[in-house]
């Protein structure tokens, strides 16, 4: 006789099911981590982006608003976004998820005078829980 058992075969059949729904375990927490990779990515260009922006602005404050016509560094203190927004405030396609804040703080550096210098510090949240913060200074210089 050849063949095989219904025992051999309910053995076979579990012996499989148990490696397959391994596999997708696996495949699932790995799809997970890197949806994560992806948001933080996309957090840490926010960041960026908003910090080189404040930077390259004039050092004080203007008093100037909207974002548009901000013209001074410390024009961000404070600045909220709910979604990430371009230079002229209008908002970005597909970044509505994200929180942005700017603080504008007295910092230290070195031997650069206190009232000379400042601290941009840039958070940016996703509903995931990744948390981004970027900082930068900038100094009154001629």
């Amino acid at each position: 006789m050849r063949g095989v058992t219904l025992i051999e075969l309910v053995v076979a059949i579990t012996v499989l099911a148990i490696a397959v729904t391994s596999i997708i375990g696996l495949l699932s927490s790995i799809a997970a981590r890197s949806a994560d990779t992806l948001v933080r990515e996309q957090a840490v260009a926010i960041a960026s982006s908003y910090l080189n922006e404040v930077l390259a602005k004039s050092f004080g404050v203007s008093g100037a608003a909207p974002r548009a016509n901000f013209t001074a560094v410390g024009d961000y203190n404070g600045l909220l976004d709910n979604g990430a927004h371009d230079q002229t405030g209008a908002a970005i396609p597909g970044l509505n998820l994200f929180k942005v804040a700017v603080a504008v703080v007295p910092g230290a550096l070195g031997a650069v005078p206190a009232n000379e210098v400042v601290r941009v510090d840039v958070t940016v949240n996703h509903p995931s829980g990744v948390v981004v913060a970027l900082s930068g200074y900038r100094t009154r210089y001629p």
